[in-house]
């Protein structure tokens, strides 16, 4: 009957100590610079973003029922 009742103590404890494994147990990530692509040419196009304006005018209630 504990375990029921400190089954959130015990999943918070076991949580907190596979994260603190996973740490530990990682290795240093060693980033090769030399082989990453600095400059693209395709940044170096300008595309303006496309504008959309929508301009109409209100439905009356008439017009909105005749519509359905």
């Amino acid at each position: 009957m504990n375990v029921l009742k400190n089954m959130e103590a015990i999943f918070l404890a076991t949580a907190v100590l596979a994260t603190t494994a996973a740490f530990a147990t990682t290795e240093e990530m060693v980033i090769d610079t030399g082989s990453v692509i600095t400059h693209s040419p395709l940044a170096t196009v300008y595309k303006p973003e496309q504008i959309v304006t929508v301009s109409a005018r209100r439905l009356s209630p008439a017009e909105k029922a005749a519509l359905i």
